[in-house]
């Protein structure tokens, strides 16, 4: 298969499997979807749509999250871990959105990198779910995977990203990011990863990747 053959299998493969696109943080506003994504670092999708109810409850703009103190949020959001960075993050860019843009979240990318404990993988999100402009944003299933399947040799997520945007149709992205990583999860996970079950490493991937597999699943003596 050329390069450009193992591209097309894969955009295939993943609008067979992912037609409709589910989105991974519950939310209802790009307000509250800023909120779900910061809390999501180092942290389950699961976890965060158990605890984002609860502090929506309180406060689901950023008017009303003001009015909470940095400890009251950090109380509610607790179980997602780094709750203190998380909380003052919370609490910091609420009152930027209010003082800098009306209450309202800024759709640019610069923007939204300048508020507290946002990232640019963060500001991605929002701008691509929220907002429908066209972003790669990278997590660890998404860096996996392209690198399983030979698409980038990057040894960080910022050299991913670039080699995503750089092979990948641009109007295919903001599907594509989230179609790789419901795909990753169900299909090529880091533990307890089955070959036979991922097609598409299977079919294309780098052949260092399926020797190493097929190494440490040595058949067992009977």
């Amino acid at each position: 298969m050329t390069k450009q053959e193992k591209i097309d299998f894969t955009i295939k493969t993943l609008q067979e499997l992912y037609p409709t696109i589910p989105i991974p943080l519950d939310h209802k506003d790009p307000y509250t979807l800023l909120i779900a994504v910061l809390m999501s670092a180092q942290s389950t999708d699961v976890r965060v749509n158990q605890i984002t109810p609860l502090l929506f409850e309180k406060a689901d703009n950023p008017y009303d999250m003001v009015k909470l103190s940095v400890d009251e949020i950090r109380e509610i959001i607790k179980p997602v871990g780094l709750s203190p960075m998380k909380a003052k993050g919370i609490h910091g860019l609420s009152k930027m959105i209010i003082e800098k843009h009306n209450g309202t979240v800024p759709q640019s990318f610069e923007a939204l990198e300048e508020f507290p404990a946002v990232g640019h993988k963060t500001a991605s999100v929002v701008m691509s779910q929220a907002f429908g402009v066209p972003a790669f944003p990278v997590d660890t299933h998404i860096h996996r995977l392209m690198y399983r399947w030979g698409f980038t040799n990057g040894k960080n997520v910022t050299q991913t990203e670039k080699d995503a945007k750089r092979i990948f149709p641009k109007e295919l992205w903001n599907d594509l990011h989230l179609q790789i990583i419901w795909y990753g999860r169900e299909y090529s996970p880091a533990r307890g990863w089955d070959l036979d079950k991922d097609i598409i490493t299977k079919t294309i991937g780098r052949k260092t990747v399926i020797d190493d597999y097929k190494k440490t699943k040595r058949p067992i003596k009977k």
